[in-house]
């Protein structure tokens, strides 16, 4: 873990791991609270979390495409799967997981 800390990637592959936790719990568990029982406080609290945490992922996935000189249509596809629940485990999995700087 302490090795992620130190690296541009590790560092993405944290926040995407938290963007993607907070996107389901937002769609998995906020939004659903909201609209079946009118409760839309999770949403709220849960929403700020997730939109901070969105923006900081598609930051740092801009700072390593950067850095990593990845073609324009790599860097999207890494920002893109912040849109899609699950989308950033999948690119940690198949992507970020196998760069070693």
């Amino acid at each position: 873990m302490l090795k992620l800390l130190q690296t541009q990637v590790g560092w993405l592959r944290i926040v995407g791991f938290l963007e993607g936790v907070s996107l389901l719990l937002l769609l998995g568990i906020a939004v659903p609270l909201k609209y079946i029982y009118g409760n839309p406080a999770l949403v709220k609290s849960v929403g700020l979390v997730h939109g901070i945490l969105f923006v900081l992922f598609v930051l740092n996935a801009l700072m390593v495409g950067i850095a990593q000189n990845w073609k324009f249509f790599t860097t999207l596809k890494v920002m893109a799967s912040s849109l899609v629940p699950f989308g950033t485990f999948y690119i940690d999995k198949t992507m970020l997981s196998k760069i070693e700087k």
